[in-house]
């Protein structure tokens, strides 16, 4: 069984297939010793397909890696979603975790607007407001916008490129893949107000599969 590639991997698994090439030109020993790094490169790029979970209201995890500690938070203002104060969710993926990140909910994408920014450990709550950032105001299906949530790709320490497939105006589906952020990151959920929160901080969630909140 073979798991799919995302297409932001081609050029680096080329790089890191062509220098690991060369080093077993040079010599064994040094192509042995560059190959785990290959191996890793080919794992970080990694895409496997993924089922939504089906039922009304449901937020999905949008991306694979540990639930940090939700706090209440203002969402980027860039958004227009207010200064108001909101459930924030945060997932952080390490160099390991699959990087392939997913909608949480069917609807429309009303604004998207980059920041740029510092790049501290993605694990730090600083992170959300300094780093380089990607915000997305996500509005259900069905909905006025008194349910509009964000979401927010976020460079870690290792990241330099955040990668969003999506523009103000598209449609998205529930578990469908908008981007990817290159190589170790965060991911942060603003929910709205009427939201029952269903995942717990400290577990490892899955982007496209894991429950992360319900509306009411």
């Amino acid at each position: 069984m073979t798991v799919p590639i995302h297409k932001e991997g081609w050029p680096f698994i080329a790089l890191f297939a062509g220098v690991n090439l060369l080093a077993f030109l040079f010599a064994n020993w040094l192509g042995f010793l560059v190959l785990p790094l290959t191996i890793w490169c080919v794992a970080f790029f990694r895409d496997p397909e993924r089922t939504a979970p089906d039922g009304d209201g449901l937020i999905i995890c949008p991306a694979d890696g540990k639930l940090l500690p939700i706090v209440e938070a203002v969402p980027p203002l860039e958004l227009g979603l207010g200064e108001m104060p909101r459930p924030r969710l945060s997932v952080f993926m390490n160099v390991f975790n699959v990087h392939v990140n997913r909608a949480p909910v069917t609807g429309t994408i009303i604004a998207r607007a980059y920041r740029p920014g510092k790049f501290f450990n993605a694990s730090f709550d600083k992170a959300s407001i300094h780093n380089e950032r990607m915000s997305l105001r996500l509005r259900p299906d069905g909905n006025d916008g008194s349910r509009d949530l964000a979401v927010v790709q976020i460079a870690g320490l290792v990241a330099r490129r955040i990668v969003c497939d999506v523009a103000q105006g598209q449609g998205v589906q529930r578990g469908a893949r908008f981007g990817i952020i290159r190589f170790g990151s965060r991911v942060d959920v603003y929910l709205p107000p009427g939201c029952t929160i269903l995942a717990q901080p400290g577990t490892h969630v899955r982007a496209g599969e894991t429950l992360l909140a319900r509306f009411d």
